[in-house]
Formats: structure tokens, sequence, C-alpha cells
């Protein structure tokens, strides 16, 4: 009986402490289309995790997603300029993964270590914009050849929309 007692109130606290970190759910808008969460671990960090929808020139589809730790504001560098709203811009590390199907029978799976670098504004109601780049590196496997996926090195460049769950 305490047994159960005491995994309730961990179960309990846990989700009271989750719910008051904050969170953003919304797309990312580029070259891939991402649907995104965020979740805020205090005003410094947040882990960003977004599922791609990936369309290589019009050749194919694509699924894949990535996961980033970001540090928000890192090195104490803001911005001057928040009357209404908060600028905040971030970096951050993590992974990717996915695969692409395309038309010509080359498809391909990719894994690596993705980067998150961008800035945000917060406005003062529950909405968020952001301008955000993640390139990855890592393997590739093309056909029957397994290589070095460089081409997320010049990944996207997307502009977000979030909804704030404050």
């Amino acid at each position: 009986m305490k047994k159960s007692i005491l995994i309730v109130a961990l179960v309990l606290c846990s989700t009271f402490v989750a719910m008051a970190q904050p969170r953003a759910i919304g797309i990312n808008l580029g070259p891939w289309t991402s649907f995104s969460y965020e979740h805020g671990f205090g005003t410094d960090n947040m882990l960003d995790v977004a599922a791609n929808v990936i369309l290589p020139f019009g050749n194919g589809f694509g699924a894949g997603g990535h996961v980033t730790y970001d540090w928000i504001d890192p090195f104490g560098a803001t911005f001057p300029w928040n009357e209404k709203g908060e600028w905040h811009w971030y970096m951050g590390v993590g992974g990717s993964a996915g695969y692409v199907w395309e038309k010509n029978a080359n498809n391909w799976f990719y894994a690596g270590v993705a980067g998150h670098i961008g800035f945000e504004y917060d406005f003062w109601f529950p909405f968020q914009l952001s301008l955000d780049w993640r390139p990855s590196v890592g393997i590739c496997n093309a056909g029957n050849k397994v290589g070095f996926n460089n081409a997320g090195i010049w990944g996207p460049i997307s502009l977000g929309v979030r909804y704030l769950f404050n």
C-alpha cells in the first residue's frame, strides 16, 4: 500500500513539473515541412522535436525527424528590444534520421548529428514566430552504397509558426 501511494505521488509530481514548463507546438515551413514540439526546461534550455516531411525536388517523398537540445540566449546575449513580446535566439545539438523514397528507385536512409540555430519572437499572446537553420551530417545508405551525408550541412532554413502553451 505504501509503495502504491509513493508511485501515485511520484506520477502526480512529475505531471505537475512537466505541465509547469513552457511548451510550444506548430510547424516549420521551408524545403522540408516539419511538425515541431518544443519543451522548455526553465528559461534557459529547451528540447526541440520535429517530424519532417521531405519533398526532394518533386522526385519523391521522405520522412524523418530530428531532436535537439537547445540553449536559449547562450552566452548571456539577448536582443535589446523587448517591448510587447520577447526576442530570443538559441543554438543546440542533437540527432537526425530519415528515409527518402525517389521515383528512380534510388531510395536512401540517413542518420547523423544535427545542429540547430535560430531566433524567435514570442508575442504577448500565445503565438511564436521563428527562423531556424538545421544542418546535419552523418551517414547515408543510397542503393547498396554507404556514404557520408554532407547534403544536410546546407540544410533547410525554415520559418516556424507555433502556438505557445503557458
